[in-house]
């Protein structure tokens, strides 16, 4: 859903908005209220945030954050996913995560719903990798195939379900199959 005010907005104006739910995203002037998620969607961002943390967080290397809001670029976007490694993570001063994140995620996950424009979501991954995003991946439940995003290079198609699934460097402790992620849909 595309919400055009009468005037534009910038970064900031935005920002002093209330919170919408779904969450809405800035992008190019344009407020942009992401689809209400699905079950597929659900499914698959759940499972994969737990998987993440689980195999990331208690080395203190990564941690995976749901729909959480990155203002970077002018651009305030919110990603299925947003994996940040831990030295990046904005902290208060007393160590606790702080509320906002000033930056691109380390590895943003966008999850394909129903009525989504594909295009918007590429354009967002291409845009965070040119910002520190180290990877990017949509993943298409209906499809079952996950497209794999690096800067400066062609993405990647994951659709055989022995296939592993490219992670960044910093998760390479990871270890996820195009079989698994659908799989989580069975259970």
């Amino acid at each position: 859903m595309v919400q055009t005010p009468a005037k534009t907005l910038t970064l900031e104006e935005f920002l002093q908005l209330p919170d919408t739910k779904p969450a809405s995203e800035y992008i190019d002037g344009e407020i942009i209220q992401k689809p209400m998620p699905q079950g597929k969607h659900s499914t698959i961002q759940g499972e994969l945030i737990i998987a993440i943390n689980a195999a990331l967080k208690p080395a203190k290397i990564a941690k995976a954050f749901p729909e959480l809001r990155c203002q970077f670029a002018g651009r305030a976007i919110v990603p299925d996913v947003a994996v940040f490694t831990w030295a990046r993570i904005p902290r208060e001063e007393d160590g606790s995560i702080a509320n906002v994140f000033s930056s691109a995620p380390d590895w943003l996950i966008e999850i394909l719903s129903p009525d989504q424009s594909t295009t918007k979501i590429i354009k967002k991954i291409l845009h965070a990798l040119k910002y520190e995003t180290q990877m990017g991946w949509l993943i298409d439940p209906e499809e079952k195939t996950v497209f794999v995003y690096r800067p400066g290079q062609q993405p990647e198609v994951f659709d055989e379900p022995e296939q592993q699934l490219p992670v960044p460097e910093f998760a390479k402790k990871l270890n996820l199959t195009v079989e698994l992620v659908f799989g989580w849909l069975l259970e």
